[in-house]
């Protein structure tokens, strides 16, 4: 496939896109751990364009399967903000070495879950689990949704942001997933362009992805199937503690 990877690598780039499926429809965030997998088995630049499609495979089981719980007001007003942190991310990758993005990539995301666990407070998980669509601050979007756009051009981690967003929202289980299925779909679908003009997307990569994404399918599946097991108190748990996990990994590598 052009890469010089050893069959237990190859076994490591297919758990991470696994992974990346189960996160698309279960645990939004827990893609860090794909980001992660990625980062250390190929280069960490080159590694962001080989994931870029498999996250994108990932979005679209996700939008077949949560697409009626999607709360466009939302979506409409975080892409203008994301469309400019997109943008620096991009200026930022012309120039910034992996340290520099790490380092980077992993403060905002401790920070944003710093910044979400002390606003829910030792209540958290105690609203009913009937669906409902949240009061969305107009102040929270901007900032979040360049932060957003940022680190999801940057390193494809903008999952985290996104997912502690929501959640200060106030979002529940489907809506969360609904909104940020979409969300992911056309943000990572805009990128392409982007990361081809990076040199990050080329043959050589897309042959790799064409492989890889057998296995975010499954991956797919299992959420679905987790996701309806799991109470919406435990739901936030898992999403703030992918984020936290995802924001050490990149801080201490």
């Amino acid at each position: 496939m052009g890469w010089d990877l050893s069959p237990w690598q190859f076994v490591a780039l297919a758990a991470a896109a696994l992974v990346v499926g189960f996160s698309k429809t279960a645990v939004s965030g827990a893609n860090t751990i794909s980001l992660a997998v990625f980062a250390a088995v190929l280069p960490a630049r080159e590694s962001t364009g080989v994931l870029l499609p498999v996250l994108i495979a990932g979005d679209v089981l996700a939008v077949l399967t949560y697409r009626r719980h999607a709360h466009w007001p939302t979506l409409w007003r975080l892409f203008p903000a994301v469309a400019g942190g997109v943008v620096l991310g991009t200026v930022f990758l012309v120039w910034a070495d992996d340290a520099a993005v790490r380092t980077s990539i992993g403060a905002i995301l401790l920070l944003m879950a710093g910044v979400t666990i002390a606003r829910r407070g030792p209540s958290a998980g105690a609203a009913p689990e009937a669906e409902e669509v949240p009061p969305v601050s107009r102040l929270k979007a901007p900032s979040y949704g360049v932060l957003g756009g940022f680190t999801t051009m940057v390193a494809n981690a903008g999952g985290p942001v996104m997912s502690m967003y929501l959640l200060s929202a106030g979002f529940r289980k489907l809506g969360f997933l609904g909104t940020s299925a979409w969300f992911f779909l056309i943000v990572n679908t805009s990128k392409v362009p982007f990361s081809v003009g990076l040199g990050l997307i080329d043959a050589r990569s897309l042959l790799l992805d064409a492989a890889l994404v057998l296995f975010v399918v499954p991956g797919a599946i299992l959420g679905k199937y987790t996701v309806n097991r799991i109470n919406q108190r435990l739901f936030e748990q898992l999403v703030i503690a992918a984020t936290v996990l995802g924001g050490l990994q990149l801080l201490l590598r």
